[in-house]
């Protein structure tokens, strides 16, 4: 049940409030079209606040009033905070500067005075028919109005004397850029639920599934980003089992413009993850893995037909999740090729449910991290993030390290002999929906950024706002480089 409020309270409240989600109305008489329409604004947001009228201007033959009809609304568990409203929707909004508005779809070719209100400082009006089978998240896909933070970059584009018409010109030439990607792939589902309640028998979370969705994801999605992002031929290498999970992946692959070279094992299914989500949450993930080594004959196999492209392209992606597609030996041979050939090479190794190691892969031009596979690389929980991306650069002989912070944003670490260069770019999404397959995106970005001619300076910002862009969308899909682009520059 959601907490009763006054709307002095609730403005006291406000600053402690995340992704404010304002819904008003008289709500006479609660159906199941005012349920769908709060469920659904509580799925575009974080804090679902509703505005009950005191003046009950709708026409029935029951009068209720308005304490009787918010005690009714409170009780919709979507509902976080609810109040008698006695103003108007334009000094509510002023006051208290929501995220978004959700109204009902027969408003939307009226005249909306929330709209100009809304507009002056980036907050939206969305509009709903109530409908069961709706989508806040496919909506929010099509309809957000800004990806990026502009302030969050706090100086960086100064300090590192970078020039956004030169960042534009290192983004056409992606289009030169020819890239071998090799790696797990992943299938995601994405099982979007309806909450119920708790289990009356047990403490359990009951959900009903609405609607099912599957994405390429693992390596795959970074091969999908370098293609989407304009690289002009990408190579895509990796094992799948044979199921429709990997059916899936091909014809994906295939959609995507990528050139699969896959290779099946009869040990191992396609590793599929499914995620349980209500609204914008995972509830439950749930792996279906196998982590043992690919056989030295598949390995063999896969060498040769790499070898047979490596001379020609410009950059080497390892997109390692950990689950037995590149044993030490592959990656060592692999390793010694790009060398032999003058590839530019980068690395991620995925620590989550699993345990990997990033600095097994030595070498390398760039490596991107997550701050806890660094100091799981190392051992080390004690070292701040200078001293880890030091001894780490010495460890790997990688010449430039980004850490990912999550929403704290990057760490950016480059050696140059026996001293080093460091900087920070903080979080730069305006629109954070779904943080999966967000490292992929700004490490599929960045290097090609780097194989462009760009600094590990310029690559990084390019990088955090490729990141910025994938974080609003529901699911791995490849990013849009038309809205890239637009992000790019809204910070002139």
């Amino acid at each position: 049940m959601s907490t009763l409020i006054t709307f002095e309270q609730l403005l006291n409240k406000r600053a402690e409030l995340d992704k404010v989600v304002l819904v008003t109305g008289n709500f006479n008489i609660l159906h199941p079209g005012h349920i769908r329409l709060l469920r659904f604004a509580k799925e575009c947001g974080q804090t679902l606040i509703v505005g009950v009228n005191e003046n009950n201007s709708e026409s029935t033959s029951e009068h209720l009033d308005a304490k009787h009809r918010l005690e009714v609304v409170a009780s919709l568990e979507y509902v976080d905070f609810g109040f008698i409203n006695t103003k108007s929707s334009v000094e509510l909004i002023d006051a208290l500067k929501p995220w978004a508005v959700v109204k009902g779809k027969e408003y939307e070719n009226l005249n909306n005075a929330e709209e100009a209100a809304l507009k002056a400082y980036g907050g939206r009006l969305i509009f709903s028919s109530g409908d069961s089978g709706a989508s806040s998240q496919s909506y929010l896909k099509t309809r957000a109005v800004k990806d990026v933070h502009v302030s969050n970059l706090n100086g960086y584009l100064e300090r590192q004397n970078i020039d956004l018409d030169r960042v534009n010109e290192v983004i056409d030439r992606f289009s030169k850029k020819r890239v071998l990607v090799i790696g797990d792939t992943i299938v995601d589902q994405y099982m979007q639920c309806n909450a119920v309640g708790m289990s009356q028998e047990d403490p359990t979370i009951v959900v009903t599934p609405d609607e099912s969705k599957f994405f390429l994801g693992g390596a795959g999605i970074v091969a999908g980003h370098a293609k989407s992002l304009g690289a002009s031929e990408v190579s895509y290498f990796s094992v799948l089992g044979h199921d429709k999970q990997a059916d899936f992946a091909e014809t994906k692959l295939l959609e995507y413009g990528i050139s699969p070279h896959v290779f099946f094992d009869e040990t191992r299914p396609t590793n599929l993850k499914t995620r349980y989500r209500v609204g914008s949450k995972t509830l439950l993930r749930v792996n279906e893995v196998r982590s043992h080594d690919i056989s030295k004959e598949i390995q063999a196999r896969i060498l040769s037909d790499l070898e047979a492209k490596i001379a020609n392209a410009d950059l080497l992606l390892f997109s390692d999740f950990n689950y037995g597609m590149l044993p030490q030996e592959l990656v060592d041979e692999i390793t010694t090729l790009g060398v032999k050939h003058g590839v530019v090479m980068a690395a991620d190794s995925q620590t989550s449910s699993q345990v990997g190691d990033i600095a097994r892969f030595k070498g390398m031009d760039f490596a991107s991290p997550t701050e806890r596979e660094v100091r799981v690389a190392l051992k080390n929980d004690k070292d701040g993030l200078v001293v880890l991306g030091q001894k780490l650069t010495e460890i790997s002989r990688c010449k430039n390290l980004l850490i990912t912070l999550a929403e704290e944003g990057i760490f950016i670490h480059k050696p140059s002999g026996t001293s080093w260069e460091n900087d920070r770019i903080k979080a730069l999404a305006a629109n954070p929906i779904d943080p999966a397959g967000a490292g992929d995106c700004l490490f599929t970005a960045t290097t090609l950024a780097m194989t462009s001619g760009a600094s590990i300076w310029e690559a990084s910002f390019i990088g955090s706002v490729a990141a910025a862009c994938q974080v609003a969308n529901v699911g791995n899909l490849p990013i849009d480089s038309n809205r890239f682009r637009q992000a790019v520059n809204q910070f002139r």
